[in-house]
């Protein structure tokens, strides 16, 4: 299988790319969710909340927290998530821009 050559890209198509992956499982979904909905960091309760093993969990949780949607505040022996608000209306903004294309564009085919 060949490589991404993300480099033939530019910046702003390798973080759309980045952040659609967040949203590429379902258990990304869920953990966002949860912490939109609990509105404050949560330290362990995932794995009853969501249904999947921890080592599962923490996949998702480091494949979020890369790409910069929440953090981790460590407490003692665990580590806490919440959701990073600036990164999460940076990403907003970067995926309305690319989502509302269509309107500004007029008929075609």
């Amino acid at each position: 299988m060949g490589l991404a050559k993300t480099e033939m890209f530019t910046d702003e198509q390798n973080e759309i790319s980045l952040f659609a992956k967040a949203f590429g499982h379902p258990a990304r979904v869920a953990i966002l969710e949860h912490l939109f909905k609990i509105n404050s960091c949560v330290c362990g309760d995932l794995v009853n909340e969501i249904g999947l093993a921890q080592p599962t969990i923490s996949q998702h949780l480091k494949e979020l927290k890369h790409l910069g949607l929440i953090k981790g505040n460590v407490e003692g022996t665990s580590v806490c998530y919440c959701i990073n608000t600036e990164n999460w209306s940076k990403m907003k903004d970067i995926m309305n821009q690319f989502l509302n294309q269509d309107l500004l564009k007029t008929d075609c085919c």
